[in-house]
């Protein structure tokens, strides 16, 4: 207990109040009483009541025009908020934080303490940066757990700055990368995307990793060389091998997928993704699109371009006979006897896709292929030969262009020979960037593609 007391406030009786009111009103009434009578029996009453009401009224139009002329000169400033320190200035929108309108995404990762309150320090030092996170994941780890961000920051801030702030909020191993508005999509709506085309095409897996699993290298490797001989390849164990950078799964069709990405080392939870595409594309077996065009060409026949898989392997092995030993060099670069053992690889949508061009009596005449090659993508041809400059490959060649930039390739490239004309004018054609490459004899031609449309970055809330 303490010795304090609550002393109760003096209140006066009521009846004091109210006699010293009825004294006052009295009097107001006698003084009102007398000045009325002078005034009125005056000889100027009647012009002295009138002039004191202009006056009145004269006084209170001034006072309000006067008020409201100086009312916005004397605002009270605004409090400075409790947290700021003592002597420092209202912070101004738009000085630390950056314009809102400038800004960039960012994708970032970085490593954490397993512990309460550790997310939360690394959200605070980014908020004192002017971040906003877009979307979060979390990849739980034996020592920590990376954190995977998607962030708004002002256009001003570099990545050095970034780096910082994730250090200040107890980050470390931080990878940073810019990222564009199809990042927006959410991890769960991406991965289903991704599952509809690997579905759909089984080429699409290669693809589907590497959308995935951000920039790295996918090479597929067959059970046996194409070449012919030499010891099979080393079986991959069925739950597949994960080390630090490196990921290597059993493929369905044969062989094995290697996937490399040195910048930075895979997470469990991305093995388990990698895994559970894998085991999809193996259930439901081979599959193409069964789409098929009619083309008219400009000589008035007609053909149809569809895609092709290993079922059309004796008809483009019957179409390789028919070609001479100059077409079958110029596509394979070497003696024509070895291109009967690239065909079964070519045809493998594993490796990349295919294009057959049939004629109305179902006789294979050209074949086109976009083939993966690591983190590159190489386009060839071969066209029988009683059927070459009759637009045939030029066809194939636009539709392969097509899906390289549908597939997000920013560039293509054909190896031939420099005396290939037909293959030079077919690139040209082209009416995009093209670079050329010569070495002994062999022509290199890359394409570079236009990038396919970003959509707008919606405005900062």
């Amino acid at each position: 207990m303490t010795d304090e007391t609550t002393a109760k406030p003096h209140r006066s009786p009521h009846w004091r109040r109210d006699l010293v009111e009825l004294a006052a009103l009295f009097t107001a009434v006698a003084a009102a009483d007398t000045m009325a009578d002078t005034v009125v029996h005056g000889p100027d009453g009647p012009v002295l009541l009138a002039s004191s009401a202009a006056a009145l009224l004269a006084t209170t139009a001034f006072h309000t025009w006067w008020a409201r002329r100086s009312g916005g000169r004397s605002r009270t400033p605004a409090p400075a908020p409790a947290d700021a320190a003592p002597g420092a200035s209202p912070k101004q929108p738009g000085t630390a934080a950056g314009d809102a309108t400038g800004t960039a995404l960012w994708r970032m990762r970085t490593t954490v303490r397993d512990e309460p309150g550790s997310l939360a320090a690394l959200c605070t030092a980014l908020a004192c940066e002017g971040v906003d996170i877009l979307s979060l994941q979390t990849h739980p780890l034996a020592d920590g757990v990376v954190d995977e961000l998607l962030l708004r920051a002002p256009a001003a801030l570099a990545a050095t700055d970034l780096a910082g702030a994730a250090a200040a909020g107890g980050g470390c191993d931080t990878w940073l990368e810019r990222a564009d508005a199809h990042d927006l999509v959410d991890v769960p709506t991406r991965v289903l995307n991704l599952a509809t085309r690997t579905a759909l095409d089984a080429a699409e897996l290669p693809l589907a990793l590497r959308r995935l699993l951000g920039r790295c290298t996918i090479r597929s490797v067959p059970a046996r060389s194409p070449r012919g001989g030499g010891a099979p390849a080393e079986q991959v164990p069925a739950e597949g091998v994960w080390e630090e950078t490196v990921m290597r799964l059993r493929d369905p069709s044969g062989g094995s997928i290697t996937i490399e990405r040195p910048y930075l080392p895979f997470t469990p939870t991305e093995f388990a993704r990698a895994r559970a595409l894998i085991e999809l594309d193996a259930r439901l077996g081979p599959r193409v699109p069964p789409r098929a065009d009619v083309l008219t060409l400009p000589e008035g026949g007609e053909i149809t371009v569809r895609r092709a898989d290993s079922g059309d392997l004796a008809a483009a092995r019957a179409m390789q006979e028919r070609c001479s030993a100059e077409t079958l060099a110029q596509r394979y670069h070497g003696p024509a006897g070895d291109a009967d053992r690239y065909l079964r690889h070519l045809l493998s949508p594993r490796f990349g896709r295919t294009l057959a061009a049939y004629t109305a009596t179902g006789r294979l005449v050209a074949l086109g292929h976009l083939l993966w090659d690591g983190d590159e993508t190489e386009v060839a041809l071969l066209v029988e030969d009683d059927w070459q400059r009759r637009g045939v490959g030029g066809e194939l060649l636009g539709r392969l262009v097509d899906l390289a930039v549908a597939d997000g390739c920013r560039s293509i490239y054909a190896v031939t020979r420099s005396s290939n004309t037909g293959m030079v004018a077919a690139m040209r054609a082209l009416d995009l960037p093209l670079d050329y490459q010569v070495e002994e004899g062999t022509l290199v031609i890359t394409v570079r593609l236009a990038p396919a449309r970003i959509p707008a970055l919606p405005p900062a809330p």
